[in-house]
């Protein structure tokens, strides 16, 4: 298994990436986070963008540095945005280690739950978070 990497700007660009994860590099939860996930199988196949240091057109259409950093967000490949308990059950079931939690994450009962535990998550992250580095770009 390689070791993770922790790109600034989409240093993983497949062709047509599966799925585009936009994450907050600025908080060291969700980057050690982020990096488990770069290290899994199927992670390649996956673009993967720091907001907190990323230039203004990696974020893509219709999303804004600050909505990025606030939570994490996936684009589909059709350019359809996912954000919160719903972007991590499609980056879940990307990857073959966590597919059968993805599908389970992604039933709306079980997703309104996580949504919840993720906004207890957002709450309390500000503790942690760093404050961003200036865009590049």
């Amino acid at each position: 298994m390689n070791p993770p990497t922790t790109p600034t700007t989409p240093t993983t660009s497949p062709a047509s990436p599966v799925l585009t994860v936009y994450y907050d590099g600025a908080c060291p939860v969700c980057r050690k986070e982020i990096a488990l996930y770069q290290g899994q199988a199927g992670a390649q196949a996956c673009q993967w963008v720091d907001a907190a240091t990323a230039p203004e057109p990696a974020l893509g259409h219709g999303l804004q540095r600050e909505a990025a950093l606030a939570r994490l967000h996936v684009r589909r490949p059709n350019g359809e945005l996912v954000h919160g308990a719903a972007a991590f059950a499609l980056l879940w079931q990307q990857l073959p280690a966590t597919r059968a939690l993805g599908r389970m994450a992604a039933l709306p009962v079980v997703r309104h739950l996580l949504e919840g535990a993720y906004r207890v998550f957002l709450w309390v992250r500000p503790l942690w978070r760093k404050p961003p580095a200036a865009p590049r770009g």
